[in-house]
């Protein structure tokens, strides 16, 4: 905390997602909101429509110098800035140099490993850092993690889908494509093992999941950073998966298409007298193509939706317990922005007290982070916390239960 026991965070990057972080932290009572983004008039924009001491800074991520300026002086870091796998690391080590305690919603798989390599040197510095902390990763691990305290979990099976979202930056097409690039880590068996999206062990994984209040989709294989963090600190799981799909589902086979046609690469071609980078085109074209893709959908509203479905013994016997987390005119900025807002704000109270850099399991208590999403919601008028939660019995009936006798909001 600062002096005076005021809270003071600054967020960079006032995307879709930043924007809605700083304004839970507006809400919630922060003192004072720096926004740091290289777009400084939109960020006056956002810092003039909050009610705490708030201002907007011109934040160039490139340029560590001026990093390390904008973060100096915080107590809190709020880092939405994407794609993770350029920005992650070395802001993360810009605000452990400046001995400032950081949060992020990094859902690169290669970033969280760069990431986590940095830990040694928040330790040294005395420095918190709680990466992941969005819907999935960030929810998703808690919602697991919490599982520990009723039943020995064997399982956690993480499936999420949002879409619709009234605009959508490049580095969030960028940060996709990438992800489709690449290996990607699971954990069945006991064992970790890599497979690709476009391949047989990746098309193996792909389900059809009914998601509450959303509808039924093909979800496929997501190299998301929790099925490499839940075993570490999850002491008896054999099994992590995480599988999603950007809706509506034409949006992500567009974006599919042109990477597996290989039209997503990095390196520059020649174009008459103009060498283009082909993913600077591709994202170009995705983009010019979401909003019809949307409206042929028939999409009216951003919609989202996280389940995880935890898996284990409880009085022993084989049962499942299913959460979903799911909504209608709410979507990646909300179920990223609001879980973001809500670890900057149980660091700065001094409740994530281990350091290092570390996920959400292994750091933030998650009936604290339920309380304050509870809290959150209803100071906001956004009602209580749209979680149901069904018991999967061992011979495969179902039951409804009111998630208020699981966690007592």
């Amino acid at each position: 905390m600062g002096l005076g026991d005021k809270m003071r965070v600054t967020v960079l990057g006032c995307g879709t997602v930043g924007t809605t972080a700083t304004v839970m932290l507006d809400a919630y009572g922060v003192d004072e909101i720096k926004i740091g983004d290289m777009n400084v008039e939109f960020a006056e924009k956002i810092a003039s429509k909050l009610t705490c001491d708030a201002r907007a800074i011109k934040c160039n991520a490139r340029n560590p110098d001026e990093l390390r300026k904008v973060i100096r002086g915080s107590d809190v870091v709020l880092n939405c800035i994407g794609p993770f796998y350029e920005f992650g690391p070395p802001i993360l080590k810009a605000s452990i140099e400046e001995g400032v305690n950081y949060v992020d919603i990094c859902d690169d798989l290669d970033a969280t490993i760069e990431q986590l390599k940095l830990s040694d040197l928040a330790q040294e510095k005395g420095v918190s850092a709680l990466i992941g902390m969005g819907s999935s990763p960030g929810l998703a691990n808690l919602l697991a993690k919490f599982c520990e305290n009723f039943m020995e979990v064997e399982s956690v099976d993480i499936y999420h889908a949002h879409g619709g979202e009234e605009t959508e930056g490049a580095a969030v097409v960028k940060h996709r494509i990438h992800s489709m690039k690449m290996d990607i880590p699971v954990f069945i068996d006991g064992e970790f093992k890599n497979v690709r999206l476009f391949e047989e062990s990746g098309k193996a994984l792909e389900e059809e999941i009914e998601f509450p209040e959303i509808g039924t989709f093909k979800v496929y294989a997501y190299p998301h950073p929790e099925t490499i963090t839940l075993p570490k600190y999850m002491k008896n799981v054999k099994r992590v998966t995480n599988l999603g799909l950007v809706l509506p589902p034409e949006y992500a086979e567009l974006i599919k298409t042109i990477v597996r046609i290989g039209m997503a690469e990095e390196k520059p071609i020649k174009v008459g007298d103009l060498e283009v980078a082909a993913i600077d085109f591709a994202v170009a074209f995705i983009l010019s193509k979401r909003d019809e893709l949307i409206e042929k959908a028939g999409m009216t509203e951003p919609v989202g939706s996280l389940m995880v479905v935890v898996g284990g013994k409880m009085n022993g016997k084989s049962e499942k317990l299913s959460f979903a987390l799911s909504s209608r005119g709410q979507g990646m900025g909300e179920g990223t922005g609001i879980p973001a807002a809500i670890g900057a704000i149980l660091m700065g109270e001094g409740k994530i007290t281990e350091k290092g850099v570390l996920p959400p399991e292994a750091c933030v208590n998650p009936m604290d982070a339920f309380i304050l999403a509870q809290k959150m919601l209803k100071s906001t008028g956004k009602g209580d916390l749209p979680l149901i939660i069904e018991r999967i019995k061992e011979d495969g009936t179902k039951e409804r239960i009111d998630y208020k006798k699981i966690l007592p909001l």
